[in-house]
């Protein structure tokens, strides 16, 4: 069953990241991206790397959040909904991309890896987040959390009307000038 899973993963995150560069949007494609992101932490926690895994869900979860708040703030076409093509220099890209890829297989084919010292601890995952923030884990965690609260707060206070008031925009205005 994990196999089947396994495999169901990969081949989402791999039609993905293809749609990345076939849809047609800004928007369809930071979705995209961030399936495809969901599904690679999916994998990692099928790995048994739940600490890894969580972490690339959340934090490409977040980011594309944040993508998606820009877009929405930023752009000229409502939330990047508009037709445009996410393609821009193929024959460069191609190259670059060939080139790449034939230099991370040779090199993953032709380095000497080193041999396996001892065995693994007993708990990865807390050995991880100590390797990766020491004494401050507890800390990250707890920030983590009010980030993203103050991102939600700072959207909801950014918008000039909630989402059921139906005013137009001079009642808005008129509601925001009053002492």
């Amino acid at each position: 069953m994990a196999v089947v899973v396994f495999v169901v993963l990969a081949l989402v995150a791999v039609a993905s990241g293809v749609a990345v560069f076939t849809v047609d949007s800004m928007a369809r494609a930071t979705f995209a991206l961030a399936l495809s992101f969901v599904a690679v932490g999916g994998e990692l926690i099928l790995l048994d790397l739940g600490y890894l895994g969580v972490v690339t869900i959340l934090m490409m979860v977040m980011e594309m959040a944040v993508m998606a708040v820009f877009m929405i703030m930023f752009m000229m076409n409502p939330a990047g909904l508009m037709p445009m093509s996410m393609l821009h220099n193929r024959r460069g890209a191609l190259v670059v991309s060939v080139l790449t890829f034939v230099v991370l297989a040779a090199g993953s084919l032709l380095v000497p890896w080193p041999t396996r010292r001892g065995g693994p601890p007993g708990d990865p995952t807390r050995v991880l987040g100590e390797a990766i923030m020491g004494s401050k884990m507890l800390v990250m965690m707890a920030v983590s959390a009010v980030l993203f609260a103050t991102m939600i707060s700072a959207l909801v206070l950014a918008t000039a009307r909630g989402r059921y008031d139906r005013a137009d925009a001079a009642t808005v205005v008129d509601h925001q000038e009053r002492p």
